[in-house]
């Protein structure tokens, strides 16, 4: 077998962009994957006549023109930019939330959102740039941090971003209440909560405040031929630079010599592959307790892994529905259908088994009308469970239980969005924790990654990724590495990674 500079596990996001990074740099890479095509969650099936996105509601960070964030700066250096064909989404979200009685859609762009803010309450559109201007310096500073790899200049940090230090040990909910936010104001603005599936008494506002005015200046994105338009650009540019892909083949071993350091994989097949560096786009978890040689494990690494609690699992309902968008009644592309508004309270009714608290809801078509056939709609209904309830659900009860669940998300977003779906569904998919399990191999069906809480958020886990690399030569992208959950921070953690492995490589060759 051929010997490569880099071996990456895993051709998901995260995989796809540390490949093409450690490429672009003149290194050998191989990318191994044991599905048979590219892009782990960033894929598409088919159902009838209807072509489903199997997890992207939107991306933050691409932009458009000269405005545009992380997501936008990684795919051009990449080269994947042009081989996309991207459409902006109109607004931010339609808001239904039943126990505040609230009804609203928020608009993209810093001033529309000032200016829609303003009627919402007196003084509602200052209250909410107060909020937005405190975010902005937030959103500065992780860039620049992330520029100095989690080492910033200590004198920058307290001249120009000094508020940025003000709040960055504190939650969101402790920001909000310092603020004096009015309530309606807070509420409208944190629907995007859910994105990051913590908490707001344990979401640290750095986090929240990077990702949502991401959104809010930048608005958002989609690929028009689904997510795996943008896996297979990565696959290209991979070939295009030399470098190999494997399908259909699993990593089951990383190999370590004497001193604890990577020197190879080992495939299902017994083939043995030399390397010294390997990315790897799955759980820690699953790698330190399945593919590693127990005496190459730190202690330390292993108290990490069971210090942290896994994020939210994922529950899906695909429908493809004989009407029109407009003959539905549904006007948005997204939607987030709450029972409150309260994240504390959501969070914890999401943790409890048949919870129906809450779902993000997009229809493809109101930014994508060509995604389907003239007069049918594609409508994708998101929920998640904070805990590992699907372990009690008995084989027997397991279809039972999951239709119950998907017929509740259905009537719930009828009745807040007084539309009629259940009359015109032709194709119906529903994708619980049992099938994301099975289809990614997470633990639990896990699809967040790590949890991004108080104690182990954002900033921390940047600031401490040298001191969290455990084993010489192996490092990990993706979902469960330092910038956590969704499509951006997947790609820019794998991304991350390559260019500290190829730091790690330079180091190498001056011993």
């Amino acid at each position: 077998m051929k010997k490569y500079d880099c071996v990456v596990i895993g051709a998901g996001n995260g995989g796809l962009a540390a490949a093409v990074k450690i490429l672009l740099s003149g290194k050998t890479c191989l990318v191994c994957e044991k599905h048979n095509i590219p892009g782990g969650f960033a894929t598409s099936f088919k159902r009838g006549r209807f072509e489903f996105e199997a997890s992207l509601h939107e991306l933050n960070g691409i932009g458009k023109g000269n405005l545009f964030g992380g997501t936008r700066r990684i795919m051009d250096e990449l080269g994947v930019t042009p081989l996309v064909e991207w459409i902006q989404i109109k607004n931010a979200y339609r808001l239904i939330s039943k126990k505040e009685n609230i009804d609203f859609i928020l608009p993209f762009g810093i001033d529309n959102i000032i200016k829609a803010c303003d009627t919402l309450c007196e003084n509602g559109g200052i209250e909410a740039k107060k909020f937005l201007d405190l975010s902005k310096t937030v959103y500065e500073a992780v860039a620049y941090i992330g520029e100095c790899n989690g080492k910033p200049d200590k004198e920058v940090m307290q001249t120009k971003y000094y508020d940025y230090l003000a709040v960055s040990s504190y939650s969101v909910n402790e920001v909000f209440e310092s603020l004096n936010t009015p309530e309606i104001i807070k509420n409208v603005l944190s629907a995007y909560w859910s994105y990051l599936g913590v908490g707001f008494d344990n979401m640290s506002f750095v986090h929240f405040a990077n990702m949502a005015y991401s959104y809010f200046l930048m608005g958002a994105t989609v690929p028009k031929s689904r997510s795996h338009e943008m896996s297979l650009a990565f696959e290209k540019r991979i070939h295009d630079l030399g470098g190999d892909i494997f399908f259909n083949t699993e990593v089951v071993k990383i190999l370590t010599d004497e001193n604890g350091h990577v020197k190879g994989v080992e495939l299902k097949n017994g083939d043995i592959i030399e390397t010294k560096h390997v990315i790897a786009n799955i759980s820690p978890h699953k790698v330190y307790a399945n593919m590693l040689d127990e005496k190459a494990i730190p202690e330390r690494a292993i108290k990490l892994c069971n210090f942290r609690k896994f994020a939210g699992r994922g529950l899906t309902v695909f429908l493809g529905l004989n009407k029109s968008p407009e003959e539905l009644g549904i006007t948005e592309h997204s939607y987030f259908v709450y029972n409150s508004s309260d994240s504390v309270e959501m969070y914890k009714e999401m943790s409890a088994k048949g919870h129906y608290a809450g779902q993000a809801t997009c229809c493809l078509n109101n930014v994508n009308p060509g995604c389907s056939e003239e007069g049918t709609t594609i409508l994708y209904m998101t929920s998640l469970f904070f805990d590992d309830v699907w372990k009690d659900v008995e084989e027997k009860d397991y279809f039972k239980y999951k239709n119950e669940i998907a017929s509740h998300f259905i009537d719930e977003f009828e009745k807040a969005t007084h539309t009629n779906i259940k009359d015109h569904i032709e194709e119906i998919a529903i994708a619980t924790p049992v099938t994301y399990a099975r289809y990614a191999g997470h633990p639990e069906g896990v699809i967040y990654g790590y949890e991004n809480t108080y104690k182990d958020n954002l900033m921390a886990r940047v600031m401490m990724v040298n001191e969290d690399a455990f084993i010489k030569g192996l490092r990990f992208g993706g979902a469960f590495g330092e910038r956590g959950i969704g499509y951006p921070s997947s790609y820019t953690s794998g991304y991350n990674e390559a260019r500290r492995t190829l730091k790690d490589m330079e180091e190498d060759s001056n011993v």
